[in-house]
C-alpha cells in the first residue's frame, strides 16, 4: 500500500491529542520519506491537509526542529532536513554502544520465558513480510523487537535513548530496504540475536547485535551515490565501499569486554 499522510494520520490513535498525532504524523511521514528531504512544509496545507487549526502545525514544527528533522528559516520558510551522515554515524554508534549492553544482559541473566515467545513471534510475523516486500509492516516489527529486547532487560530508560537517536537512522534504514539491504538479511540478523540470548552466550549475543547494527555502514555508501539530493554536504568517506567510525583510543578491546 502507498503510504500517504492521510494513511498515517488513520494509523495514530483517536485517544491522542490533535497535537501528539500530528507530531507523529509528521515525524513518521519524514522518516519514511512521504515528505523528502528539502522538501518545503507550508504550516497551511498541512492544516488544511488535517482539517486542523494551524497552531498545532506550528507547535509540530518546533518539536520537529528540536529533533533536527526540519528547518524553520526566518521569512524563508520550514523544510525537511537533508539526511546528515555524520548525524547518522553517531546515532548508529550510541545505538550500538546500548543495544549491545542490552543483550549483554540479556544473555547473561536470560530472558523470561513470555520475552522470549514474543521475540519468536516477532520473528516469525517479520518472515511473512519478505515475500510480500511489505517493508513498512516490517519496520514497525523490527521496531517492536527491538523495544521488546530493551524492556525485557527492564531497560526503560534504555529504550528511550534508542528512541531518541533513531529519526536519522530510521531514514536511512527505510531507504535502503527497497534499494540495499533484502529483508531475508535483517530477519537472519534478528533470529542470531535470538539463539546467542537463549544459548546465554554473550559473546555472541554481542557480536550478533553488533553485525546487525553495523548493516547501515555497508548499505549508505551505495544510497549516497544513489540518491545524492537526500543528502547533506559531502560524502563522509569518499571512495569507500563501506564506511568506516574512526577508533577510540581510550576504548581499547580490553575496555569493550
Amino acid at each position: 500500500m502507498h503510504t500517504t499522510l492521510q494513511t498515517l494520520w488513520q494509523e495514530t490513535h483517536d485517544g491522542e491529542s490533535v497535537r501528539q498525532r500530528l507530531f507523529h504524523v509528521l515525524r513518521q511521514s519524514i522518516i519514511q520519506m512521504v515528505l523528502a528531504p528539502g522538501q518545503a512544509l507550508s504550516e497551511k496545507e498541512l492544516a488544511d491537509t488535517f482539517s486542523v487549526s494551524r497552531q498545532p502545525v506550528r507547535e509540530a514544527f518546533i518539536r520537529l526542529s528540536e529533533a533536527g528533522l526540519v528547518e524553520v528559516k526566518p521569512q524563508r520558510g520550514t523544510y525537511v532536513v537533508k539526511i546528515s551522515q555524520q548525524a547518522v554515524l553517531e546515532a548508529r554508534f550510541v545505538r550500538e554502544a546500548v543495544e549491545v549492553a542490552v543483550v549483554r544482559l540479556a544473555a547473561d541473566k536470560g530472558l523470561d520465558p513470555a520475552v522470549l515467545t514474543d521475540l519468536h513471534d516477532l520473528l516469525a510475523r517479520q518472515g511473512r513480510c519478505i515475500e510480500p516486500n511489505d517493508n513498512d509492516r516490517f519496520y514497525r516489527l523490527d521496531e517492536a523487537f527491538h523495544r521488546t529486547l530493551s524492556l525485557g532487560v527492564e531497560q526503560h530508560a534504555a529504550w528511550k535513548v534508542i528512541e531518541e537517536v533513531r529519526a536519522q537512522l530510521d531514514r536511512v534504514r527505510y531507504l535502503s530496504v527497497p534499494h540495499s539491504t533484502p529483508l531475508e538479511r535483517l530477519v537472519s540478523q534478528h533470529a542470531s540475536i535470538v539463539a546467542a540470548i537463549e544459548a546465554r552466550d554473550t559473546q555472541q549475543a554481542e557480536e550478533a547485535m553488533s553485525l546487525h547494527l553495523r548493516e547501515i555502514l555497508v548499505s549508505m555508501p551505495d544510497l549516497v551515490r544513489r540518491f545524492p539530493a537526500m543528502f547533506e554536504g559531502k560524502a563522509v568517506f569518499e571512495g569507500q565501499t563501506t564506511f568506516e567510525e574512526p577508533e577510540n583510543p581510550a576504548l581499547g578491546k580490553e575496555a569493550l569486554q
